[in-house]
């Protein structure tokens, strides 16, 4: 069996809350503070082939882009590991590899508005050899035509592009480290629908040409469903249902998989009557006060009391991997109402 370009074993992210002052002060009288965190990510294992487009997709505060930025490298779990051809991303908290880069979803943020794009783009290559001073400039010229953008804006300074065309100069700064494994997070979410539409299209014919593997953050599942080979759902920093893009979408196994793809709208079914908005009832429990047993159980209209006190764990079914204990017994697209 070939072995995973990108793997991330047992990935758990904290963040510590600071003590408030009186808390502080009943510790030194004696009473201890509790420790509490945030958990962004817990326990979370996945891989990714050479080649492959793995999308991940939850609602907000979920933990997504704490996860892509801890796969990119750019910051470091709490506890586990993330290797790259088997090799650790970070060593000693810091990043050892340009072969991963990421692409944030803010075009108007991530890039410095004092450079130009050229010295954007050169800044990486230049500063890792992988261009020289005399060939930058054709490099760079290079990196826009493929992303469709005329050499000449190498010129020019961010804030005379609109924000797809940043965007797509983010892309291409990125790819100027010829990465082996790109990670977007939810590069589109900020564009217009029509621009959206340009920039995944972008990205589909980036990976023909160079066979990028990448991990595609994401909350919106049709986006996720044309460009990804596997879709990942992630829930309260934990990943609860995996498998092909096309199984997800049609035969979701996880309650809140079929939520979330019941409440995506549709103008018509397939009888041709309009189609009604599913909203997932209650809300996203707090990060700093997770559920005992399922983080869904609040949420689900199947919950029993095995939920309550044993967390499912990812098991194979069918074609996906899913954490419910009563997977088995969902079928179809609705998702009924919680007593």
């Amino acid at each position: 069996m070939t072995p995973p370009l990108l793997a991330l074993e047992g990935v758990t992210q904290r963040f510590p809350v600071p003590v408030p002052l009186l808390a502080r002060l009943g510790a030194l009288l004696g009473r201890p503070a509790p420790d509490r965190a945030v958990h962004a990510v817990e326990a979370v294992d996945l891989a990714v082939a050479r080649g492959e487009t793995l999308g991940l997709v939850g609602e907000s505060g979920c933990g997504k882009s704490t996860l892509g930025r801890i796969a990119a490298g750019i910051a470091t779990p709490t506890r586990g590991a993330v290797l790259l051809d088997g090799e650790p991303v970070r060593v000693a908290g810091r990043k050892r590899t340009t072969r991963v880069q990421m692409v944030f979803q803010d075009p108007y943020a991530s890039l410095d508005p004092r450079m130009r794009v050229g010295e954007t783009l050169a800044e990486g290559p230049l500063a890792h050899g992988l261009t020289r001073p005399g060939e930058a400039r054709a490099t760079i010229a290079g990196w826009l035509t493929r992303v469709g953008l005329d050499p000449a804006a190498a010129d020019r300074f961010p804030h005379q592009f609109s924000g797809g065309q940043r965007q797509r100069i983010a892309i291409a700064r990125a790819l100027a480290m010829r990465p082996d494994l790109l990670v977007c997070d939810e590069p589109v979410a900020s564009l217009d629908v029509s621009i959206q539409a340009q920039i995944v299209n972008l990205f589909l014919s980036l990976r023909r040409e160079f066979g990028l593997t990448m991990v595609f953050i994401s909350h919106d599942l049709g986006v996720v469903r044309h460009l990804c080979d596997r879709i990942a759902i992630m829930y309260l920093g934990r990943i609860v249902e995996i498998g092909p893009a096309a199984e997800i979408a049609t035969a979701a196994r996880h309650p809140y998989t079929r939520a979330l793809l019941a409440s995506v709208p549709r103008l018509v079914t397939e009888e041709g009557e309009a189609s009604a908005l599913e909203p997932i009832h209650g809300d996203l429990p707090s990060p700093l006060d997770r559920p005992e047993g399922c983080p869904y159980r609040t949420r689900c209209p199947l919950a029993v009391a095995r939920c309550r006190t044993e967390p499912p764990r990812l098991r194979p079914l069918g074609a996906v991997e899913v954490a419910c204990h009563r997977a088995e017994e969902v079928g179809g697209f609705s998702a009924p109402r919680p007593a």
